[in-house]
């Protein structure tokens, strides 16, 4: 009966919006961006970032939007498929690991490429390949290699087949073309143009150089990468592909779909030199501030084709900000989290709860706000609604259609309830302004010892949270003991959720 209603919700969300020019699409999607890094919605913020202030300006403001994952590479699956990744999995994509999609998916890409669009995906992918296919079989040695304190075995650029193409890839999933380095703290440190290296890697990556990134850690897995890789030309190359590529779609006959996956301000922290000092933030600042340049420089591009007229362009971040966002409170009073608890991992606020703009011109009226509660897993069918594109008969995803909240503004309810997820211990569920984590801890990131602030956190006697975000946005008092049918109550639907559906597509 459960999944009954589920498929006939799924379906009766999927009805389209007339519409008769399909419209362009940019996904604009930072990495380790905090909610508190823009200054549109946090007055305190000290990183000026006037492109996206723009663009917020020029169109709708989601406040209540959350990615489906406190980490990277489930949040991006969950996006791309329009599923809930926990239903699949929790990790992230280790190094030179597979693909997490499955064979002949449905995915946003698919979806839209089946419609007629030409789709692009530049820049960090953090979503698997086969390498496994390129390896050589007679090479049989690994060598050892550093990982942080830890010392790892890997296989040796030699053990690599580079000339050939690697399969399960962005073109498998729906992209017509890719251009990228993966990941930027990840091998093969090299770019990737479709299904192949432009440049094979030919020694093993342990540490960059002996001078230390600008702001925390390298944060580099070792592998694989070519002579001398310079990680401070990534941000700016992606940059320039995606604009050249906006100024390629001048003469095309067919709708676009750019999906540009920033590197940034994931670490490592490395804003170039004319960006350093533009925030008041330390070089994470700058980092965004240089993100914010590189929006700024693609959106040019599109006017410069006169396409922004007709193109949907969207801005989120896959999760909240990484750790050293405690250190920025203390050094430079910025608070990437602002006003939320925790930061990237944690199933609290901070760890999903992410910026989300959408501009149309004619389309969404400029400058409105909206406090519906919306995942980036919505905009699959979102998107398919508004381009009229089909889903397949019976296809089962967690993803609601938002088309007339962003054209009309309504404040009709679309979701109900929304589930937050980082890792399989840990599960919170939204309904209203409740919130329930079955677990007494919702950090997987610790608090430091010095964080004043965060002392009010006291331990939790209750075995799990509840939270009225209405009148405690700051998640700091647990009132699952004064409230336990609503703690039930909320316990049942986390429960109902999880049960409804088990993978077909």
């Amino acid at each position: 009966m459960i999944l009954l209603v589920c498929l006939t919700a799924c379906q009766e969300q999927t009805k389209p919006t007339p519409q008769v020019n399909k419209p362009n699409i940019i996904i604009f999607y930072a990495d380790d961006m905090g909610f508190g890094d823009l200054a549109i919605q946090n007055p305190q913020s000290k990183i000026p970032t006037p492109n996206l202030d723009q663009l917020a300006k020029e169109g709708l403001l989601m406040t209540e939007a959350h990615s489906s994952s406190g980490v990277c590479t489930p949040s991006r699956y969950a996006l791309l498929s329009g599923r809930y990744h926990w239903r699949d999995f929790n990790d992230i994509v280790h190094a030179m690991g597979e693909s997490v999609f499955k064979e002949n998916q449905v995915t946003l890409p698919r979806i839209l490429n089946t419609n007629g669009y030409h789709t692009a995906a530049i820049g960090k992918w953090h979503l698997g390949w086969n390498w496994e296919a390129i390896r050589k079989k007679e090479v049989t040695q690994k060598v050892k290699a550093k990982h942080g304190k830890k010392e790892i075995e890997i296989w040796p650029a030699q053990a690599y087949d580079w000339d050939k193409s690697i399969p399960n890839g962005p073109l498998s999933i729906g992209f017509n073309s890719y251009f990228g380095d993966g990941t930027i703290n990840f091998p093969p440190y090299t770019w990737i143009e479709n299904d192949k290296v432009t440049e094979a890697p030919t020694l093993t990556l342990q540490h960059p150089k002996e001078d230390f990134a600008l702001e925390g850690n390298w944060e580099l897995r070792p592998g694989p990468a070519v002579k001398d890789w310079n990680f401070y030309k990534i941000l700016p190359t992606v940059t320039r592909k995606a604009v050249t590529f906006i100024k390629n779609q001048e003469q095309a006959k067919e709708p676009f779909f750019l999906y540009m996956a920033f590197p940034s301000p994931h670490a490592p922290i490395i804003p170039n030199e004319e960006f350093r000092g533009k925030s008041n933030a330390g070089p994470y600042g700058d980092f965004v501030f240089q993100t914010d340049d590189a929006v700024g420089q693609i959106l040019d591009a599109l006017k410069a084709i006169n396409a922004d007229d007709n193109t949907i362009v969207i801005f989120t971040s896959d999760n909240g900000s990484e750790h050293y966002a405690y250190n920025r409170i203390k050094n430079y009073d910025h608070d990437s989290s602002h006003p939320f608890r925790g930061v990237k991992r944690d199933v609290y606020e901070g760890g999903h709860h992410v910026p989300f703009i959408v501009k149309w011109p004619n389309h969404i009226k400029p400058g409105t706000k909206s406090n519906q509660l919306f995942s980036q897993i919505d905009l699959l069918n979102t998107l398919a609604s508004i381009t009229n594109s089909d889903l397949p008969k019976g296809f089962q995803h967690d993803s609601f259609n938002f088309s007339n909240v962003w054209l009309t503004n309504t404040n009709e309810p679309v979701r109900e309830t929304i589930v937050h997820n980082t890792w399989a211990s840990k599960y919170a569920i939204r309904k209203g302004d409740w919130l329930y984590i079955n677990n007494k801890d919702g950090y997987h990131t610790r608090i430091p010892k010095w964080f004043e602030e965060g002392q009010r956190f006291k331990t939790a006697k209750d075995t799990v949270q509840l939270f009225n975000l209405k009148d405690d946005i700051g998640q700091n008092t647990n009132l699952a003991s004064q409230f336990p049918e609503k703690v039930k109550e909320l316990a049942v639907a986390l429960g109902n959720e999880q049960e409804t559906e088990t993978f077909e597509n």
